[in-house]
């Protein structure tokens, strides 16, 4: 399959359907997250967080451990593709470059391994800043591009400062965890 060689030219119908029957290691995982980044996330919902929407939330795994460790917070998930375990949340199908929330609609916007697979990353990122209210964590492979992979990517961040020019948040932090690019903004 030459995934990347034909991913820009599908329809977002052709991806939807691709992502739907897509069958690899990676969807039998629970989540890409890995421990560092989970407890990244869970240390930033300690501090004056009321709502989370997990941007590109799969099957629901983080909302879940989120569920778990805060059952106060009020939790949303949003993805491209239903995915059934994200069913016990809020949950809505949309395109991530074009969220139905009214803007700072969320404390805390969370995408994790997204951004490495979204064509357009300018519009994801303009979305996932203009509904957080007060923070932005995006989370994604630190990697370079092969044509040949395993992986769906499109997207590659070899070196944080081409995340952190594409998010462009006046105050954020960058920090490599376990492997990934762990992205915190705070939107004003």
């Amino acid at each position: 399959m030459d995934f990347k060689k034909n991913y820009f030219k599908w329809t977002p119908e052709q991806l939807q359907q691709f992502y739907s029957n897509i069958r690899s290691i990676s969807t039998n995982r629970n989540t890409d997250i890995s421990t560092g980044g989970l407890k990244f996330i869970l240390d930033q919902c300690q501090q004056g967080i009321n709502s989370v929407l997990d941007v590109g939330c799969g099957k629901g795994y983080l909302l879940q451990l989120l569920n778990d460790r805060f059952p106060e917070l009020e939790l949303h998930g949003t993805d491209f593709v239903a995915h059934a375990g994200a069913a016990q949340f809020p949950f809505t199908l949309s395109d991530a470059r074009k969220l139905p929330f009214a803007g700072k609609s969320f404390d805390m916007v969370v995408c994790t391994h997204t951004i490495e697979h979204v064509h357009d990353a300018h519009s994801l990122i303009d979305e996932l800043k203009r509904i957080a209210r007060k923070k932005l964590i995006v989370i994604t492979p630190k990697q370079r591009y092969y044509y040949y992979t395993l992986d769906e990517h499109v997207n590659f961040f070899p070196r944080k400062e081409i995340l952190t020019a594409l998010l462009d948040l006046p105050e954020h932090e960058c920090h490599l965890i376990d492997g990934d690019w762990v992205y915190i903004g705070f939107p004003q």
